[in-house]
């Protein structure tokens, strides 16, 4: 049974990012991911999860590089130091937030650094963190992202995706699996999910086109929820999109969809 957390980044936009929590909670929902909670005092966090009886599914390592304003820390040879002490935030969070998996993301590729050296430093990254986040029971993964939402992305499709998991080659670090964005980069989506289900740690969702509520484009959603479900997948699956109207009105897409959990 496919398993669906809401992403707070996108949804629940009407309201402040505390207020997200409560908002989904009233409405019956029990699993959450939020790429960027370090705006959140630790403590009053995991106080507010707990009292709405919430899970946190996934958080993402922060890899904005304030010099630059750009997502692409893990890739710089020249702030690895740096890139440490984020992990050793994101650690602290996963920690005493119980959390499933947390996303490491490439971003986008420097321009005055060789690609060959902004890889191995992203390989090199992964494998430092990859024990630090098993010793507190949260999954490392990495996602690949479409190059027209973010251009110049450095790792987007899941072959490049699935090299960089074989190259860190740790039991702790997998795949994120993103399925509005490799519809865009490749489609074959069936035969893809299959071919890298094994290292895939995490799903999230959105149709094609407009990265709106599934059922609203292309994506047979139906099909492809079947498929994760017989493939014996039993992880979770973000709903990460941007709600054509309010979140709460768009959130009836789930009631056309069979054998989904929510709580």
């Amino acid at each position: 049974m496919s398993k669906i957390d809401l992403n707070l980044q996108f949804l629940f936009n009407e309201y402040e990012l505390i207020d997200r929590y409560k908002k989904a909670a009233e409405l019956g929902y029990k699993f959450v991911e939020l790429q960027n909670p370090y705006g959140i005092d630790l403590n009053e966090l995991k106080l507010l999860i707990s009292d709405l009886g919430l899970k946190q599914i996934l958080i993402n390592v922060d890899v904005l590089d304030e010099s630059t304003g750009i997502m692409n820390l893990a890739l710089n040879p020249n702030k690895k130091d740096e890139f440490k002490k984020r992990i050793e935030n994101s650690v602290k969070y996963c920690d005493q937030l119980n959390v499933n998996a947390i996303n490491c993301i490439p971003g986008p590729k420097l321009a005055d650094i060789e690609d060959s050296i902004q890889y191995d430093t992203f390989i090199e990254n992964l494998l430092y963190s990859s024990p630090l986040f098993e010793s507190c029971g949260t999954k490392l993964l990495m996602e690949p992202i479409n190059v027209y939402d973010q251009p110049g992305f450095f790792i987007n499709n899941s072959t490049d995706g699935a090299k960089v998991v074989e190259d860190v080659n740790h039991n702790n670090f997998g795949l994120q699996y993103d399925v509005y964005h490799m519809q865009l980069m490749e489609g074959n989506l069936m035969n893809n999910i299959e071919k890298y289900i094994s290292i895939i740690g995490h799903f999230q969702i959105a149709d094609v086109v407009g990265r709106n509520e599934p059922g609203t484009g292309e994506i047979n959603y139906h099909t492809i929820f079947k498929h994760i479900d017989n493939l014996g997948y039993e992880g979770f699956i973000g709903a990460e999109y941007k709600p054509l109207k309010t979140t709460e009105e768009g959130l009836s897409w789930i009631e056309e969809y069979e054998n989904i959990q929510i709580s």
